[in-house]
Protein backbone atom coordinates (compact mmCIF):
# COMPACT_ATOMS: atom_id res chain seq x y z
CA UNK A 1 0.00 0.00 0.00
CA UNK A 2 1.46 3.35 -1.12
CA UNK A 3 0.48 7.01 -0.90
CA UNK A 4 -0.35 9.31 -3.80
CA UNK A 5 -1.76 12.84 -4.38
CA UNK A 6 -5.28 13.10 -5.82
CA UNK A 7 -6.82 16.38 -7.11
CA UNK A 8 -10.29 17.47 -6.03
CA UNK A 9 -12.40 17.89 -9.17
CA UNK A 10 -14.37 20.77 -7.54
CA UNK A 11 -11.81 23.08 -5.94
CA UNK A 12 -8.65 21.54 -7.57
CA UNK A 13 -6.95 21.22 -4.25
CA UNK A 14 -4.77 18.20 -3.60
CA UNK A 15 -5.46 15.56 -0.97
CA UNK A 16 -3.55 12.49 0.15
CA UNK A 17 -4.88 9.04 -0.88
CA UNK A 18 -3.66 5.47 -0.53
CA UNK A 19 -3.69 2.36 -2.67
CA UNK A 20 -4.57 -1.05 -1.37
CA UNK A 21 -7.58 -3.14 -0.51
CA UNK A 22 -8.14 -1.67 2.93
CA UNK A 23 -7.39 1.94 1.96
CA UNK A 24 -10.21 4.50 2.29
CA UNK A 25 -12.01 5.06 -0.99
CA UNK A 26 -13.75 8.30 0.06
CA UNK A 27 -11.60 11.27 1.11
CA UNK A 28 -13.23 14.54 2.37
CA UNK A 29 -11.76 17.68 0.80
CA UNK A 30 -11.42 21.01 2.59
CA UNK A 31 -14.05 22.50 0.26
CA UNK A 32 -16.62 19.98 1.50
CA UNK A 33 -16.55 17.71 -1.52
CA UNK A 34 -15.98 14.02 -0.82
CA UNK A 35 -13.48 12.63 -3.34
CA UNK A 36 -14.34 9.14 -4.62
CA UNK A 37 -10.92 7.59 -5.17
CA UNK A 38 -12.25 4.82 -7.40
CA UNK A 39 -13.92 7.09 -9.95
CA UNK A 40 -12.02 10.35 -9.60
CA UNK A 41 -8.42 9.07 -9.51
CA UNK A 42 -8.49 9.21 -13.29
CA UNK A 43 -7.90 12.81 -14.44
CA UNK A 44 -6.60 14.72 -17.42
CA UNK A 45 -3.64 17.06 -17.71
CA UNK A 46 -1.99 18.96 -20.50
CA UNK A 47 1.44 17.61 -21.35
CA UNK A 48 4.03 20.26 -20.47
CA UNK A 49 6.16 19.13 -23.46
CA UNK A 50 3.85 18.55 -26.44
CA UNK A 51 0.66 20.17 -25.08
CA UNK A 52 -1.57 17.17 -25.67
CA UNK A 53 -4.30 16.46 -23.10
CA UNK A 54 -3.52 13.15 -21.46
CA UNK A 55 -5.82 11.06 -19.24
CA UNK A 56 -3.82 9.25 -16.61
CA UNK A 57 -4.11 7.56 -13.23
CA UNK A 58 -3.13 9.91 -10.43
CA UNK A 59 -1.88 6.89 -8.42
CA UNK A 60 1.05 6.60 -10.87
CA UNK A 61 2.39 9.87 -9.48
CA UNK A 62 5.68 10.85 -11.04
CA UNK A 63 5.67 7.70 -13.18
CA UNK A 64 2.85 8.99 -15.34
CA UNK A 65 4.09 9.87 -18.81
CA UNK A 66 2.64 11.30 -21.96
CA UNK A 67 1.94 8.50 -24.44
CA UNK A 68 2.89 10.75 -27.31
CA UNK A 69 6.23 12.28 -26.33
CA UNK A 70 6.93 10.17 -23.25
CA UNK A 71 7.44 13.33 -21.19
CA UNK A 72 6.81 13.21 -17.44
CA UNK A 73 3.33 14.60 -16.64
CA UNK A 74 3.69 15.19 -12.87
CA UNK A 75 6.72 17.25 -11.86
CA UNK A 76 7.71 19.43 -8.97
CA UNK A 77 6.87 22.46 -11.10
CA UNK A 78 3.38 21.16 -11.85
CA UNK A 79 2.75 20.68 -8.14
CA UNK A 80 3.82 24.25 -7.54
CA UNK A 81 1.74 25.51 -10.49
CA UNK A 82 -1.24 26.38 -8.30
CA UNK A 83 -2.98 29.75 -8.04
CA UNK A 84 -4.73 30.88 -4.84
CA UNK A 85 -7.66 33.36 -4.98
CA UNK A 86 -11.04 34.19 -3.46
CA UNK A 87 -14.46 33.65 -4.97
CA UNK A 88 -15.75 36.90 -6.47
CA UNK A 89 -19.30 36.17 -5.27
CA UNK A 90 -19.10 34.79 -1.75
CA UNK A 91 -15.39 35.41 -0.94
CA UNK A 92 -14.55 31.76 -0.28
CA UNK A 93 -10.81 30.94 -0.45
CA UNK A 94 -10.09 28.84 -3.57
CA UNK A 95 -7.06 27.30 -5.28
CA UNK A 96 -6.71 25.78 -8.75
CA UNK A 97 -4.18 24.65 -11.27
CA UNK A 98 -2.95 27.49 -13.41
CA UNK A 99 -3.70 25.49 -16.54
CA UNK A 100 -7.40 25.10 -15.65
CA UNK A 101 -9.90 27.30 -17.51
CA UNK A 102 -12.35 27.62 -14.67
CA UNK A 103 -13.41 26.26 -11.32
CA UNK A 104 -16.77 26.02 -9.54
CA UNK A 105 -17.00 27.52 -6.05
CA UNK A 106 -18.14 24.78 -3.66
CA UNK A 107 -20.05 27.31 -1.50
CA UNK A 108 -22.08 29.43 -3.93
CA UNK A 109 -21.66 27.36 -7.16
CA UNK A 110 -20.34 30.41 -9.00
CA UNK A 111 -17.95 29.69 -11.90
CA UNK A 112 -14.57 31.40 -11.40
CA UNK A 113 -12.27 32.38 -14.25
CA UNK A 114 -8.93 30.78 -13.29
CA UNK A 115 -7.00 32.33 -16.15
CA UNK A 116 -8.10 35.84 -15.11
CA UNK A 117 -6.83 35.12 -11.62
CA UNK A 118 -3.56 33.83 -13.00
CA UNK A 119 -3.15 37.01 -15.04
CA UNK A 120 -3.94 39.17 -12.03
CA UNK A 121 -1.40 37.32 -9.89
CA UNK A 122 1.21 37.63 -12.61
CA UNK A 123 0.68 41.38 -12.81
CA UNK A 124 0.86 41.64 -9.05
CA UNK A 125 4.07 39.65 -8.89
CA UNK A 126 5.61 41.67 -11.70
CA UNK A 127 4.68 45.00 -10.07
CA UNK A 128 2.65 46.15 -13.10
CA UNK A 129 -0.03 48.79 -12.19
CA UNK A 130 -3.52 47.30 -12.31
CA UNK A 131 -7.03 48.77 -12.58
CA UNK A 132 -9.18 48.67 -9.42
CA UNK A 133 -12.89 48.95 -10.08
CA UNK A 134 -16.26 47.27 -9.54
CA UNK A 135 -18.94 46.84 -12.20
CA UNK A 136 -21.41 44.51 -10.52
CA UNK A 137 -25.20 44.57 -10.33
CA UNK A 138 -27.39 46.87 -8.25
CA UNK A 139 -28.23 44.12 -5.77
CA UNK A 140 -24.85 44.55 -4.07
CA UNK A 141 -24.65 47.28 -1.44
CA UNK A 142 -21.00 46.83 -0.40
CA UNK A 143 -18.37 44.86 -2.36
CA UNK A 144 -14.86 44.09 -1.16
CA UNK A 145 -12.15 43.86 -3.82
CA UNK A 146 -10.67 40.33 -3.82
CA UNK A 147 -7.10 41.64 -3.98
CA UNK A 148 -5.47 42.99 -0.86
CA UNK A 149 -2.05 43.72 -2.36
CA UNK A 150 -1.72 46.62 -4.78
CA UNK A 151 1.14 48.55 -6.31
CA UNK A 152 1.62 52.29 -6.36
CA UNK A 153 0.60 53.72 -9.70
CA UNK A 154 -2.48 51.49 -9.97
CA UNK A 155 -5.62 53.08 -11.42
CA UNK A 156 -8.73 53.37 -9.24
CA UNK A 157 -12.01 53.91 -11.13
CA UNK A 158 -15.10 54.87 -9.10
CA UNK A 159 -18.44 55.27 -10.88
CA UNK A 160 -20.98 58.04 -10.24
CA UNK A 161 -23.12 55.80 -8.03
CA UNK A 162 -20.21 54.47 -5.95
CA UNK A 163 -17.76 55.42 -3.25
CA UNK A 164 -14.48 53.57 -2.58
CA UNK A 165 -12.91 53.31 0.89
CA UNK A 166 -9.39 52.03 1.67
CA UNK A 167 -8.81 50.06 4.90
CA UNK A 168 -5.58 49.08 6.54
CA UNK A 169 -5.43 46.90 9.64
CA UNK A 170 -9.17 47.37 10.15
CA UNK A 171 -8.99 51.20 10.07
CA UNK A 172 -10.90 53.20 7.47
CA UNK A 173 -8.53 55.65 5.81
CA UNK A 174 -8.93 57.39 2.44
CA UNK A 175 -12.25 57.47 0.61
CA UNK A 176 -12.86 58.36 -3.05
CA UNK A 177 -15.93 59.63 -4.87
CA UNK A 178 -16.71 59.33 -8.56
CA UNK A 179 -13.67 59.67 -10.85
CA UNK A 180 -10.38 58.08 -11.95
CA UNK A 181 -7.42 58.20 -9.56
CA UNK A 182 -3.75 57.13 -9.73
CA UNK A 183 -2.80 55.61 -6.39
CA UNK A 184 0.20 57.53 -5.10
CA UNK A 185 1.21 59.42 -1.99
CA UNK A 186 -0.52 62.68 -3.00
CA UNK A 187 -3.84 60.96 -3.60
CA UNK A 188 -3.82 58.84 -0.41
CA UNK A 189 -2.68 61.23 2.37
CA UNK A 190 -4.23 59.26 5.26
CA UNK A 191 -2.78 55.96 4.07
CA UNK A 192 0.65 57.52 3.55
CA UNK A 193 0.64 59.22 6.97
CA UNK A 194 -0.09 55.96 8.81
CA UNK A 195 1.80 53.55 6.54
CA UNK A 196 4.26 55.25 4.20
CA UNK A 197 3.60 54.12 0.65
CA UNK A 198 6.44 52.58 -1.35
CA UNK A 199 7.90 54.04 -4.51
CA UNK A 200 6.33 53.67 -7.96
CA UNK A 201 5.61 50.08 -8.91
CA UNK A 202 6.16 48.62 -5.43
CA UNK A 203 3.36 46.66 -3.73
CA UNK A 204 1.47 47.76 -0.63
CA UNK A 205 -1.23 46.03 1.39
CA UNK A 206 -4.78 47.47 1.71
CA UNK A 207 -8.43 46.47 1.54
CA UNK A 208 -10.76 48.29 -0.85
CA UNK A 209 -14.55 48.44 -0.34
CA UNK A 210 -16.92 49.75 -3.03
CA UNK A 211 -20.19 51.10 -1.61
CA UNK A 212 -23.31 51.41 -3.80
CA UNK A 213 -24.78 54.91 -3.28
CA UNK A 214 -27.90 54.46 -5.45
CA UNK A 215 -31.40 54.61 -3.99
CA UNK A 216 -33.00 51.21 -3.54
CA UNK A 217 -36.65 51.58 -4.56
CA UNK A 218 -39.82 49.77 -3.61
CA UNK A 219 -38.64 47.81 -0.56
CA UNK A 220 -41.68 46.11 0.93
CA UNK A 221 -42.41 46.04 4.66
CA UNK A 222 -45.24 44.87 6.88
CA UNK A 223 -45.95 44.18 10.53
CA UNK A 224 -45.75 40.48 11.42
CA UNK A 225 -48.43 40.88 14.10
CA UNK A 226 -51.30 43.20 15.02
CA UNK A 227 -50.73 46.44 16.93
CA UNK A 228 -53.15 47.06 19.79
CA UNK A 229 -54.34 50.58 20.68
CA UNK A 230 -57.30 52.48 22.11
CA UNK A 231 -59.29 54.49 19.60
CA UNK A 232 -58.87 58.21 20.54
CA UNK A 233 -62.48 58.99 19.53
CA UNK A 234 -64.36 56.20 21.32
CA UNK A 235 -61.81 54.66 23.69
CA UNK A 236 -62.46 51.20 22.24
CA UNK A 237 -59.52 48.79 22.07
CA UNK A 238 -58.75 47.72 18.49
CA UNK A 239 -55.92 45.84 16.79
CA UNK A 240 -54.41 47.12 13.55
CA UNK A 241 -51.96 45.79 10.99
CA UNK A 242 -49.95 47.90 8.54
CA UNK A 243 -47.89 47.37 5.41
CA UNK A 244 -46.26 49.45 2.70
CA UNK A 245 -42.95 50.19 1.03
CA UNK A 246 -39.97 52.51 1.40
CA UNK A 247 -36.87 53.69 -0.46
CA UNK A 248 -33.36 53.40 1.03
CA UNK A 249 -30.12 55.25 0.28
CA UNK A 250 -26.61 55.23 1.76
CA UNK A 251 -25.63 58.62 3.17
CA UNK A 252 -22.45 57.71 5.09
CA UNK A 253 -20.48 54.93 3.36
CA UNK A 254 -17.75 54.83 5.99
CA UNK A 255 -20.24 54.36 8.83
CA UNK A 256 -22.11 51.63 6.91
CA UNK A 257 -18.91 49.62 6.37
CA UNK A 258 -17.80 50.01 9.98
CA UNK A 259 -21.20 49.32 11.59
CA UNK A 260 -22.68 46.69 9.27
CA UNK A 261 -20.05 45.11 6.99
CA UNK A 262 -17.19 44.78 9.43
CA UNK A 263 -14.68 42.17 8.29
CA UNK A 264 -17.00 40.36 5.84
CA UNK A 265 -16.37 40.42 2.12
CA UNK A 266 -19.47 42.45 1.23
CA UNK A 267 -23.10 43.25 1.85
CA UNK A 268 -26.05 42.47 -0.41
CA UNK A 269 -29.56 43.89 -0.52
CA UNK A 270 -30.91 40.54 0.63
CA UNK A 271 -28.81 40.78 3.78
CA UNK A 272 -30.13 44.31 4.43
CA UNK A 273 -33.85 43.86 3.81
CA UNK A 274 -34.41 40.37 2.40
CA UNK A 275 -36.92 37.96 3.89
CA UNK A 276 -37.87 38.33 7.55
CA UNK A 277 -34.29 38.56 8.87
CA UNK A 278 -32.94 41.52 6.91
CA UNK A 279 -31.28 44.14 9.11
CA UNK A 280 -33.33 47.11 7.85
CA UNK A 281 -36.60 45.20 7.49
CA UNK A 282 -36.45 44.04 11.10
CA UNK A 283 -35.66 47.57 12.29
CA UNK A 284 -38.50 49.10 10.27
CA UNK A 285 -41.06 46.58 11.51
CA UNK A 286 -40.06 47.12 15.14
CA UNK A 287 -40.18 50.91 14.85
CA UNK A 288 -43.56 50.83 13.09
CA UNK A 289 -45.08 48.59 15.76
CA UNK A 290 -43.73 50.78 18.56
CA UNK A 291 -44.78 54.11 16.99
CA UNK A 292 -48.02 53.43 15.08
CA UNK A 293 -50.23 53.57 18.17
CA UNK A 294 -48.42 56.68 19.48
CA UNK A 295 -48.84 58.54 16.15
CA UNK A 296 -52.58 57.80 16.02
CA UNK A 297 -53.05 58.86 19.65
CA UNK A 298 -50.96 62.06 19.46
CA UNK A 299 -52.76 63.26 16.33
CA UNK A 300 -56.23 62.29 17.61
CA UNK A 301 -56.92 60.18 14.54
CA UNK A 302 -60.05 58.08 14.69
CA UNK A 303 -59.75 54.47 13.57
CA UNK A 304 -62.49 55.16 11.04
CA UNK A 305 -60.45 58.04 9.52
CA UNK A 306 -57.16 56.21 8.94
CA UNK A 307 -57.38 56.13 5.14
CA UNK A 308 -57.84 59.89 4.78
CA UNK A 309 -54.96 60.60 7.23
CA UNK A 310 -52.56 58.00 5.80
CA UNK A 311 -50.13 60.63 4.46
CA UNK A 312 -49.82 62.17 7.92
CA UNK A 313 -49.20 58.73 9.46
CA UNK A 314 -46.52 57.94 6.85
CA UNK A 315 -44.68 61.20 7.49
CA UNK A 316 -44.73 60.67 11.27
CA UNK A 317 -43.40 57.09 11.01
CA UNK A 318 -40.67 58.20 8.61
CA UNK A 319 -39.52 60.84 11.10
CA UNK A 320 -39.43 58.18 13.85
CA UNK A 321 -37.43 55.61 11.83
CA UNK A 322 -34.80 57.78 10.13
CA UNK A 323 -32.78 58.61 13.32
CA UNK A 324 -32.20 54.87 13.89
CA UNK A 325 -31.12 54.35 10.27
CA UNK A 326 -28.71 57.29 10.51
CA UNK A 327 -26.70 55.32 13.08
CA UNK A 328 -25.82 52.88 10.26
CA UNK A 329 -25.16 55.48 7.57
CA UNK A 330 -28.56 54.98 5.90
CA UNK A 331 -31.56 57.20 5.29
CA UNK A 332 -35.11 56.63 4.16
CA UNK A 333 -36.02 59.43 1.67
CA UNK A 334 -39.57 58.11 1.20
CA UNK A 335 -41.72 55.94 3.44
CA UNK A 336 -45.24 54.89 2.48
CA UNK A 337 -48.02 53.26 4.46
CA UNK A 338 -50.18 51.74 1.73
CA UNK A 339 -52.55 49.61 3.78
CA UNK A 340 -53.87 49.57 7.35
CA UNK A 341 -55.83 46.48 8.28
CA UNK A 342 -58.75 47.12 10.65
CA UNK A 343 -60.57 44.39 12.64
CA UNK A 344 -63.67 44.24 10.45
CA UNK A 345 -64.60 40.83 11.84
CA UNK A 346 -64.80 42.20 15.40
CA UNK A 347 -68.47 42.79 16.37
CA UNK A 348 -67.47 45.68 18.65
CA UNK A 349 -65.71 47.38 15.75
CA UNK A 350 -68.74 46.88 13.50
CA UNK A 351 -70.97 48.33 16.21
CA UNK A 352 -68.68 51.36 16.50
CA UNK A 353 -68.88 51.91 12.74
CA UNK A 354 -72.68 51.75 12.87
CA UNK A 355 -72.84 54.22 15.76
CA UNK A 356 -70.51 56.59 13.93
CA UNK A 357 -72.71 56.36 10.82
CA UNK A 358 -75.88 57.03 12.86
CA UNK A 359 -74.26 60.02 14.55
CA UNK A 360 -73.19 61.41 11.20
CA UNK A 361 -76.73 61.04 9.85
CA UNK A 362 -78.20 62.81 12.89
CA UNK A 363 -75.77 65.70 12.53
CA UNK A 364 -76.55 65.90 8.85
CA UNK A 365 -80.29 65.94 9.45
CA UNK A 366 -79.86 68.68 12.07
CA UNK A 367 -77.86 70.75 9.60
CA UNK A 368 -80.56 70.28 6.97
CA UNK A 369 -83.33 71.33 9.38
CA UNK A 370 -81.34 74.35 10.46
CA UNK A 371 -80.76 75.36 6.86
CA UNK A 372 -84.46 74.95 6.06
CA UNK A 373 -85.42 77.08 9.10
CA UNK A 374 -83.00 79.81 8.04
CA UNK A 375 -84.37 79.69 4.52
CA UNK A 376 -87.95 79.97 5.79
CA UNK A 377 -87.01 82.91 8.03
CA UNK A 378 -85.31 84.63 5.13
CA UNK A 379 -88.34 84.05 2.90
CA UNK A 380 -90.64 85.59 5.52
CA UNK A 381 -88.28 88.55 5.90
CA UNK A 382 -88.26 88.99 2.13
CA UNK A 383 -92.04 88.82 1.98
CA UNK A 384 -92.35 91.39 4.81
CA UNK A 385 -89.90 93.72 3.11
CA UNK A 386 -91.72 93.29 -0.18
CA UNK A 387 -95.09 94.08 1.42
CA UNK A 388 -93.68 97.17 3.15
CA UNK A 389 -92.10 98.31 -0.07
CA UNK A 390 -95.37 97.83 -1.94
CA UNK A 391 -97.21 99.91 0.70
CA UNK A 392 -94.63 102.67 0.35
CA UNK A 393 -94.91 102.48 -3.42
CA UNK A 394 -98.73 102.61 -3.13
CA UNK A 395 -98.61 105.66 -0.85
CA UNK A 396 -96.16 107.35 -3.13
CA UNK A 397 -98.39 106.45 -6.05
CA UNK A 398 -101.47 108.05 -4.43
CA UNK A 399 -99.49 111.21 -3.68
CA UNK A 400 -98.18 111.24 -7.21
CA UNK A 401 -101.69 110.83 -8.63
CA UNK A 402 -103.00 113.75 -6.49
CA UNK A 403 -100.05 115.90 -7.50
CA UNK A 404 -100.44 115.02 -11.16
CA UNK A 405 -104.19 115.72 -11.01
CA UNK A 406 -103.60 119.15 -9.43
CA UNK A 407 -100.96 119.94 -12.00
CA UNK A 408 -103.32 118.91 -14.80
CA UNK A 409 -106.14 121.11 -13.47
CA UNK A 410 -103.75 124.05 -13.09
CA UNK A 411 -102.46 123.51 -16.60
CA UNK A 412 -106.02 123.35 -18.00
CA UNK A 413 -106.98 126.56 -16.20
CA UNK A 414 -103.84 128.27 -17.48
CA UNK A 415 -104.54 127.16 -21.04
CA UNK A 416 -108.15 128.34 -20.80
CA UNK A 417 -107.01 131.75 -19.46
CA UNK A 418 -104.45 132.09 -22.22
CA UNK A 419 -107.09 131.21 -24.82
CA UNK A 420 -109.47 133.83 -23.42
CA UNK A 421 -106.69 136.42 -23.31
CA UNK A 422 -105.72 135.60 -26.89
CA UNK A 423 -109.35 135.96 -27.98
CA UNK A 424 -109.62 139.35 -26.27
CA UNK A 425 -106.40 140.52 -27.90
CA UNK A 426 -107.73 139.47 -31.30
CA UNK A 427 -110.97 141.47 -30.69
CA UNK A 428 -108.98 144.51 -29.54
CA UNK A 429 -110.09 144.90 -25.90
CA UNK A 430 -108.79 144.03 -22.49
CA UNK A 431 -110.11 142.07 -19.55
CA UNK A 432 -111.23 145.25 -17.76
CA UNK A 433 -113.13 146.42 -20.83
CA UNK A 434 -114.79 143.02 -21.12
CA UNK A 435 -115.80 143.19 -17.46
CA UNK A 436 -117.31 146.70 -17.94
CA UNK A 437 -119.13 145.47 -21.01
CA UNK A 438 -120.59 142.51 -19.13
CA UNK A 439 -121.76 144.82 -16.30
CA UNK A 440 -123.36 147.23 -18.79
CA UNK A 441 -125.19 144.42 -20.53
CA UNK A 442 -126.45 143.17 -17.21
CA UNK A 443 -127.65 146.67 -16.33
CA UNK A 444 -129.46 146.99 -19.65
CA UNK A 445 -131.11 143.66 -19.13
CA UNK A 446 -132.25 144.93 -15.71
CA UNK A 447 -134.13 147.89 -17.27
CA UNK A 448 -131.74 150.82 -16.94
CA UNK A 449 -130.53 152.85 -14.00
CA UNK A 450 -132.90 155.82 -13.98
CA UNK A 451 -135.60 155.61 -11.43
CA UNK A 452 -134.54 152.11 -10.52
CA UNK A 453 -134.37 151.34 -6.87
CA UNK A 454 -133.40 148.38 -4.87
CA UNK A 455 -130.88 145.80 -5.88
CA UNK A 456 -131.03 146.63 -9.62
CA UNK A 457 -130.33 150.28 -8.92
CA UNK A 458 -127.41 149.39 -6.83
CA UNK A 459 -126.05 147.20 -9.61
CA UNK A 460 -126.47 149.94 -12.19
CA UNK A 461 -124.63 152.38 -9.98
CA UNK A 462 -121.91 149.75 -9.48
CA UNK A 463 -121.63 149.33 -13.27
CA UNK A 464 -121.25 153.04 -13.81
CA UNK A 465 -118.62 153.12 -11.06
CA UNK A 466 -116.78 150.24 -12.66
CA UNK A 467 -116.90 151.99 -16.02
CA UNK A 468 -115.36 155.08 -14.50
CA UNK A 469 -112.78 152.97 -12.72
CA UNK A 470 -111.94 151.22 -16.01
CA UNK A 471 -111.32 154.56 -17.63
CA UNK A 472 -109.03 155.52 -14.76
CA UNK A 473 -107.16 152.17 -14.96
CA UNK A 474 -106.73 152.64 -18.71
CA UNK A 475 -105.23 156.07 -18.22
CA UNK A 476 -102.99 154.81 -15.45
CA UNK A 477 -101.76 151.94 -17.65
CA UNK A 478 -100.98 154.31 -20.49
CA UNK A 479 -98.98 156.45 -18.08
CA UNK A 480 -97.14 153.55 -16.45
CA UNK A 481 -96.56 151.56 -19.66
CA UNK A 482 -93.35 153.38 -20.72
CA UNK A 483 -91.92 152.94 -17.25
CA UNK A 484 -92.75 149.18 -17.22
CA UNK A 485 -91.28 148.76 -20.66
CA UNK A 486 -88.09 150.43 -19.46
CA UNK A 487 -88.05 148.21 -16.33
CA UNK A 488 -88.59 145.14 -18.53
CA UNK A 489 -85.73 146.29 -20.70
CA UNK A 490 -83.54 146.73 -17.66
CA UNK A 491 -84.48 143.29 -16.24
CA UNK A 492 -83.84 141.48 -19.58
CA UNK A 493 -80.64 139.76 -20.76
CA UNK A 494 -78.17 140.54 -23.49
CA UNK A 495 -77.45 137.95 -26.18
CA UNK A 496 -73.97 137.33 -27.58
CA UNK A 497 -75.23 138.31 -31.06
CA UNK A 498 -75.73 141.91 -29.88
CA UNK A 499 -79.48 141.88 -29.05
CA UNK A 500 -80.10 143.82 -25.84
CA UNK A 501 -82.86 143.57 -23.20
CA UNK A 502 -84.24 140.22 -24.31
CA UNK A 503 -87.07 139.20 -21.96
CA UNK A 504 -87.93 135.82 -23.48
CA UNK A 505 -86.05 132.54 -22.93
CA UNK A 506 -84.71 132.61 -26.51
CA UNK A 507 -83.11 135.48 -28.47
CA UNK A 508 -85.55 136.82 -31.18
CA UNK A 509 -82.54 137.66 -33.38
CA UNK A 510 -80.41 134.45 -33.40
CA UNK A 511 -82.51 131.98 -31.36
CA UNK A 512 -79.83 131.41 -28.67
CA UNK A 513 -81.10 130.13 -25.29
CA UNK A 514 -81.07 132.38 -22.25
CA UNK A 515 -77.99 131.56 -20.14
CA UNK A 516 -78.59 130.00 -16.74
CA UNK A 517 -77.91 132.32 -13.81
CA UNK A 518 -74.68 131.50 -12.10
CA UNK A 519 -74.96 130.67 -8.42
CA UNK A 520 -71.76 131.37 -6.58
CA UNK A 521 -70.48 129.75 -3.37
CA UNK A 522 -68.49 131.03 -0.43
CA UNK A 523 -65.12 129.45 0.41
CA UNK A 524 -63.90 128.88 3.98
CA UNK A 525 -60.87 131.10 3.28
CA UNK A 526 -63.19 134.17 2.99
CA UNK A 527 -63.64 134.32 -0.80
CA UNK A 528 -67.29 135.14 -1.63
CA UNK A 529 -69.39 134.43 -4.74
CA UNK A 530 -67.05 131.87 -6.32
CA UNK A 531 -68.56 130.49 -9.56
CA UNK A 532 -65.80 128.01 -10.54
CA UNK A 533 -65.27 124.48 -9.10
CA UNK A 534 -62.11 125.58 -7.25
CA UNK A 535 -61.52 128.65 -5.12
CA UNK A 536 -59.27 131.17 -6.98
CA UNK A 537 -57.81 132.32 -3.66
CA UNK A 538 -56.79 129.06 -1.89
CA UNK A 539 -57.58 126.34 -4.48
CA UNK A 540 -60.11 124.51 -2.28
CA UNK A 541 -62.63 122.34 -4.16
CA UNK A 542 -66.29 123.38 -4.32
CA UNK A 543 -68.20 121.47 -1.61
CA UNK A 544 -70.55 118.76 -2.85
CA UNK A 545 -74.26 119.57 -2.40
CA UNK A 546 -75.94 117.45 0.27
CA UNK A 547 -77.63 114.28 -0.96
CA UNK A 548 -81.39 114.87 -0.87
CA UNK A 549 -84.00 112.20 -0.31
CA UNK A 550 -87.78 111.89 -0.43
CA UNK A 551 -89.83 110.57 2.49
CA UNK A 552 -92.72 108.15 2.14
CA UNK A 553 -95.03 110.75 3.72
CA UNK A 554 -94.65 112.99 0.65
CA UNK A 555 -91.99 115.40 1.90
CA UNK A 556 -89.46 116.01 -0.92
CA UNK A 557 -85.85 117.19 -1.05
CA UNK A 558 -84.89 116.39 2.56
CA UNK A 559 -81.18 116.92 3.39
CA UNK A 560 -81.26 115.90 7.07
CA UNK A 561 -81.20 112.30 8.42
CA UNK A 562 -84.82 112.56 9.68
CA UNK A 563 -87.95 113.78 7.89
CA UNK A 564 -89.07 117.18 9.30
CA UNK A 565 -92.71 116.27 8.55
CA UNK A 566 -93.13 112.79 10.08
CA UNK A 567 -89.75 112.10 11.75
CA UNK A 568 -88.95 108.99 9.68
CA UNK A 569 -85.25 108.06 9.47
CA UNK A 570 -83.39 108.33 6.21
CA UNK A 571 -83.37 104.84 4.57
CA UNK A 572 -80.02 103.01 4.36
CA UNK A 573 -78.61 102.45 0.84
CA UNK A 574 -79.57 99.02 -0.45
CA UNK A 575 -76.81 96.48 -1.15
CA UNK A 576 -78.44 94.66 -4.03
CA UNK A 577 -76.96 91.45 -5.54
CA UNK A 578 -77.74 89.32 -8.58
CA UNK A 579 -78.39 85.56 -8.39
CA UNK A 580 -76.98 82.99 -10.83
CA UNK A 581 -80.55 82.02 -11.79
CA UNK A 582 -81.04 85.45 -13.40
CA UNK A 583 -82.85 87.29 -10.56
CA UNK A 584 -81.54 90.89 -10.35
CA UNK A 585 -81.42 93.49 -7.56
CA UNK A 586 -82.01 91.13 -4.61
CA UNK A 587 -81.80 92.79 -1.16
CA UNK A 588 -82.39 89.72 1.05
CA UNK A 589 -79.91 86.95 1.97
CA UNK A 590 -81.78 84.35 -0.14
CA UNK A 591 -82.92 84.55 -3.75
CA UNK A 592 -86.75 84.79 -3.89
CA UNK A 593 -86.74 82.89 -7.20
CA UNK A 594 -84.56 79.83 -6.44
CA UNK A 595 -83.69 80.12 -2.71
CA UNK A 596 -79.93 80.30 -3.32
CA UNK A 597 -78.02 81.90 -0.41
CA UNK A 598 -76.14 85.17 -0.94
CA UNK A 599 -72.36 84.78 -1.42
CA UNK A 600 -72.37 80.98 -2.04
Amino acid sequence: MSKFIIECPVCHRYAEARTGFFASKRIPCACGHVINVRTERMTSRACPSCGNTVVYDQAEGREAKCPVCQAQLVTDESLKNIVHFRCGTCGCSLQADKSAAGVVCPVCDAVQDVQAQVKLQTERDAGVPSVIRYEGDNRTCVWKHPNTDFVTGSQLIVHESQEAIFFRNGEALDSFGAGRYTLETGVMPKMNSVFPLPVQGQPFHAEVYFVNMTTQLGIKWGTNSKVGLFDPATGMHVELGASGSFNLRVTDARRLVLRVVGTSDGLTTDQLFGGDTGYVRTLVMNRVKSNLARVIKDNRISVLELDERIDQISAALKAAINPDLAEYGLTMPEFYVTNIVTPDDDPNFRRMKQQYADQYLRVREEEIRKAEAEAAFERKAVEAQTAARMKIIGAQGDADVTRIKAQAEAEAYRMQAEAEAQEMRMKGYTYQQETARQVGLEAMRSGGAAGVTGFAGDMMQMGMGLSAMGSIIGMTREAVSPVMQQAGSIGGWDCSCGQKGVTSNFCPNCGSRKPEPKTGWDCSCGQKGVTSNFCPNCGSRKPEPPALWDCACGQKGISSNFCPNCGSRKPEPRADWDCACGQKGITSNFCPACGHKKGE
